[in-house]
C-alpha cells in the first residue's frame, strides 16, 4: 500500500482475526480508502475488519451497525468512566494479558464481560451500541425470544450455537433483560429446579470461556446470580436522570430541525416530568407527529 500514516496493529488490536482474513480485510481497507480518494486511516482498517467476520450470526440476533458515540450519551461522569472503561478492557486485552503476563485462572478466556442494570430507558442498550461503535464493531442483540425455550435442555442448545457463531465473529453481543437467562439458581425442590441449576451452571461456565465482548442488560440486577457478578469485570448501574440530565435529554432529543413555539419551556418539562431518557425521546417524537399533523 505504499507509506501508511497509521498504525494497524493499533487500530485493531481488539480484532480477533486469522491470517486469511487479515489479509482480506487489508484489502477492503485500500479499496475503500482508494475510492473515497482519501488516505488509509484507523476507520478503513476497522471497517475491512468487520467485513470478514461471518453472518452466521445474524440468524440468532439482531445486527446493529453503531450510529451513536460517546457525545450522544447523557450520563453522569462516573458512569460514562466505567463504561469507557469497558471499552479501554477490551481494546487493551494484549498488553494486559500477553505482554504484562496478568492473565485471568481457572481456565477462563480472554473476554471481556459487562453488565449494565438500570430501569427502562436509562440508556443500557444505547451504550451498547457506543461501546460497540467506540471499538468499531458491530453490535448482535441477542433475542430472548428465539432462546429461551420451556423444554428442557433447548435453551442450552440455543446459547451454546450463539456463543459458538460469536467466538467466529469480531462484535458485542448484548444479552437483553439478562436476568431471564442469568437468573439466581434456585433451591432444588422438583425435576424442574434441578435442570434449571444445571442451565445457570453450564452458563456460567461458557461465559468464562468465551474470548469475545459480552454485555448484559437488564432490570432487575437483584436477580442475578452472585456468581455471575463476581466475574463480571464491569458493573455499571444506570441511574435515572436528574433534573438537569432531563434538561439536555429535552434539548438532544428535540434537535435543532424541529420547528419551536415561543411558549415551549423545556426547563418545565425537565421539572415536572421525571422520565427517563427513552421516555422522553418517545413523548418528543409523539409531539412532532402531532404538530405535523395540526400544520
Amino acid at each position: 500500500t505504499g507509506q501508511v500514516a497509521v498504525d494497524a496493529v493499533a487500530a485493531t488490536a481488539h480484532f480477533r482475526l486469522t491470517a486469511g482474513q487479515i489479509r482480506r480485510a487489508a484489502g477492503v481497507a485500500v479499496t475503500q480508502a482508494r475510492l473515497a480518494g482519501e488516505p488509509l486511516g484507523a476507520g478503513h482498517l476497522r471497517h475491512g475488519a468487520r467485513s470478514v467476520n461471518a453472518g452466521g450470526l445474524e440468524r440468532l440476533a439482531v445486527r446493529v451497525r453503531p450510529s451513536v458515540t460517546f457525545a450522544d450519551l447523557v450520563l453522569p461522569d462516573p458512569v460514562l468512566a466505567q463504561v469507557r472503561e469497558l471499552c479501554a478492557r477490551a481494546r487493551l486485552r494484549d498488553q494486559v494479558l500477553d505482554e504484562w503476563r496478568m492473565r485471568p485462572g481457572g481456565g477462563r478466556g480472554r473476554g471481556v464481560a459487562g453488565l449494565f442494570a438500570g430501569d427502562s430507558g436509562t440508556g443500557k442498550t444505547m451504550s451498547a451500541e457506543v461501546v460497540a461503535g467506540a471499538l468499531g464493531l458491530d453490535l448482535y442483540a441477542v433475542n430472548l425470544a428465539t432462546v429461551v425455550d420451556k423444554y428442557i435442555g433447548e435453551t442450552e442448545k440455543n446459547l451454546e450455537r450463539i456463543f459458538t457463531e460469536a467466538a467466529g465473529i469480531n462484535g458485542v453481543l448484548l444479552f437483553d433483560e439478562a436476568d431471564a437467562i442469568f437468573g439466581k439458581r434456585s433451591e432444588v425442590r422438583d425435576a424442574h429446579d434441578r435442570y434449571a441449576n444445571i442451565e445457570s451452571a453450564y452458563l456460567l461456565q461458557r461465559m468464562e470461556t468465551f474470548d469475545g465482548l459480552v454485555i448484559l442488560a437488564t432490570n432487575l440486577r437483584a436477580n442475578l446470580d452472585d456468581a455471575f457478578t463476581r466475574r463480571l469485570d464491569v458493573i455499571v448501574d444506570f441511574p435515572v436522570p436528574d433534573g438537569g440530565q432531563r434538561r439536555l435529554l429535552w434539548e438532544r432529543c428535540l434537535g435543532d430541525r424541529v420547528p419551536r413555539a415561543d411558549d415551549l419551556d423545556l426547563d418545565f418539562c425537565a421539572r415536572a416530568f421525571e422520565l427517563s431518557g427513552g421516555n422522553i425521546r418517545s413523548a418528543v417524537v409523539t409531539a412532532a407527529y402531532l404538530a405535523a399533523d395540526a400544520g
